[in-house]
């Protein structure tokens, strides 16, 4: 019998360097491998409120797809079939790839949310699967009306990563890796520094700076407020050998996540053995032990203000969370076993 179609429908290009999308790229690159035919369709358009020009590429997109083809539509893009998706789904095998509620991203507005919160809720209603990036998220879609037994767990990998000893020096290179919008918590992070300037440290922060316009004016605006135009770097997005360089640079990795579905950024900064300080709750402290970082509630910027003083002021302390990190390393999936998983919680009943 030959083998179903398997389509991976993206918002947008999929060589894009967001976590979702790496997430995507990454799993349908490691299911090639195996010998898997995988289609991708990258949608034209505005996501999650979804313009018509993703409107109708979803519908123009998902009229040509075979019967029995599996569709695996990246929850970005999920909004944009809300007219067509009940249509399809008697002859379609239809999976949802949620990465993080869309209603919980911050910044939005009361009224949008509860929109955002409504179209997804009705839309995994007419999916057969819901594969998501940790039990974090699994969680979050009970109050979605999803059903445990249509939830499957796959989270991310990382490569493998050769741990070099860092140097010692004075200076405390901080790192931050993310695209510049509200969820992510610069501001925040800013501010919590601007606490610890007696301290010798120096921030880069890699990362998208076109996501949001509003919050990178914002966040520049923050740096130059606080004094801190020679310390914080806002170096944008990163190719993959620059992203490396920059981890196997810095000493201790940062980031005010007000939500993470996973948390690629910490999981990477693990794997290169750096101590992390963070925020949040759910998938973050999944994805970093206690040994291996010092995580403070969302939005404390007191709390994370004391950690990052702490992890700068305390070599020994670094260290102590350095070797926590490497050993939790050893414990992350790489990609090829996410494959693996995801490829099984495809052909699982």
């Amino acid at each position: 019998m030959a083998e179903a179609a398997l389509i991976f429908v993206v918002p947008g290009l999929l060589d894009q360097r967001t976590g979702g999308t790496r997430y995507d790229r990454r799993i349908i690159c490691e299911l090639r491998k195996t010998g898997r035919t995988v289609a991708v369709v990258e949608l034209p358009g505005s996501f999650p409120f979804c313009d018509r020009v993703a409107m109708q590429a979803a519908q123009a997109a998902l009229a040509k797809f075979p019967d029995g083809a599996t569709v695996v539509i990246d929850g970005l893009a999920l909004p944009a079939f809300a007219p067509v998706l009940l249509a399809h789904r008697a002859r379609l095998s239809l999976i949802a790839l949620v990465h993080h509620p869309l209603a919980r991203e911050s910044g939005l507005p009361r009224l949008a949310r509860q929109q955002l919160f409504d179209s997804e809720r009705d839309l995994l209603r007419h999916v057969a699967k819901v594969i998501v990036t940790s039990p974090a998220t699994a969680k979050m879609l009970h109050l979605y009306d999803v059903d445990a037994g249509r939830i499957a767990v796959v989270r991310p990998g990382t490569d493998p990563v050769f741990q070099t000893s860092r140097p010692k020096r004075g200076t405390v290179r901080l790192l931050c890796v993310a695209s510049l919008v509200a969820r992510k918590g610069h501001s925040a992070l800013i501010a919590a520094l601007a606490a610890c300037a007696p301290l010798d440290w120096r921030l880069d922060c890699l990362g998208a700076l076109d996501r949001d316009p509003a919050v990178t004016a914002a966040v520049r605006s923050h740096i130059h407020r606080y004094g801190l135009d020679g310390r914080i770097r806002l170096l944008g997005e990163a190719d993959d050998l620059a992203l490396t360089a920059a981890y196997r640079a810095a000493d201790v990795f940062v980031l005010a996540s007000a939500l993470e579905g996973y948390g690629m950024a910490f999981a990477e900064a693990l794997a290169h053995g750096l101590p992390v300080v963070g925020s949040g709750a759910g998938a973050v402290r999944e994805t970093v032990p206690k040994p291996a970082g010092l995580i403070v509630p969302v939005g404390d910027v007191a709390a994370l203000a004391g950690a990052l003083a702490r992890i700068i002021a305390n070599t020994a302390l670094r260290a102590m969370l350095a070797k926590g990190a490497a050993a939790a390393a050893a414990n992350l999936p790489d990609w090829p076993m996410a494959a693996r998983r995801f490829a099984a919680a495809l052909a699982r009943p």
